[in-house]
């Protein structure tokens, strides 16, 4: 068999590539199991000697597990209602024929634009004035509404063929059945990897949290790890092991939903 030197030194280097992003990752692991005098000993001893799980358990003890809950509550509430409405705003944008509907759409799409720094002193005065300044539930509503995931899904939906929604008409089927029993289901791989998407946007959220929060039993996992990291000075194997704590989620989360996205890719490259 004829060797490809092509192919081999693309392998090369994508394996080269896939390395130097996962090392701080298993750095990190092996930081979070070490005696805190050996975090930073060189060469750098991967597989510690000893495996210091204690470092987890003092991690846990002062606040992280209701942090840990926040983050679950408000990321999981945030990531099903902008699943839902994305979902039904794209269906809209691309199936249901009205007046201006490509007009508002872009006006819509045109809010992308604004950077979200930009209108951070509207919401917080807007906030206030509604009383969902630190509260869950404003920081679930700043999260709900994606143009984003509108547009994504928009895309998806759009090449659904209109063959399709009118033969669900001439059956009788209103837009909410087509919607629910025909759209969703050719499109369920995009909504998939937009739900993986969200769940990890809203998780590694910081800068919300940060402004929109000031009582400690409603801070969520990111500012909590600021907040412990900043109570345990430098010591970086406790550090280390909240933060291995905090990305265990996201790791399962994508674990579990990696063939939805890969089928979402693969379906939007096949679109049209």
């Amino acid at each position: 068999m004829k060797l490809n030197i092509r192919k081999l030194l693309t392998t090369i280097l994508m394996l080269a590539v896939g390395v130097a992003f996962i090392l701080p990752f298993i750095w990190m692991i092996s930081a979070s199991l070490k005696p805190e005098s050996e975090v930073f000993a060189y060469p750098i001893q991967w597989i510690p000697e000893e495996l210091k799980w204690s470092n987890y358990k003092t991690a846990w003890s002062d606040g992280f597990p209701l942090y840990y809950w926040n983050s679950i509550k408000v990321t999981v509430i945030t990531t099903l209602i902008s699943a839902t409405v994305s979902t039904m705003s794209a269906y809209g944008f691309s199936k249901i024929h009205f007046k201006s509907r490509d007009l508002i759409f872009i006006l819509v799409l045109a809010t992308f634009m604004i950077p979200a720094q930009a209108i951070l002193v509207p919401q917080f005065l807007l906030f206030k004035y509604l009383n969902l300044f630190d509260t869950h539930v404003g920081l679930i509503l700043l999260n709900s509404f994606s143009v984003l995931g509108t547009f994504m899904l928009r895309q998806f939906f759009m090449g659904i063929h209109d063959d399709y929604i009118a033969s669900a008409k001439i059956d009788g089927a209103g837009h909410l059945r087509i919607f629910s029993q025909i759209a969703v289901p050719l499109v369920l791989p995009a909504i998939s990897t937009y739900f993986i998407l969200r769940f990890i946007w809203t998780w590694n959220d910081y800068q919300g949290p940060l402004i929109f929060i000031r009582s400690d039993h409603l801070y969520t996992i990111q500012v909590g790890i600021d907040k412990f990291s900043n109570e345990s000075g430098e010591l970086y194997s406790l550090i280390m092991a909240g933060a291995v704590s905090a990305i265990l989620p996201l790791l399962i989360i994508f674990i579990i939903g990696q063939r939805y996205v890969l089928e979402g890719i693969a379906l939007g490259g096949v679109k049209g």
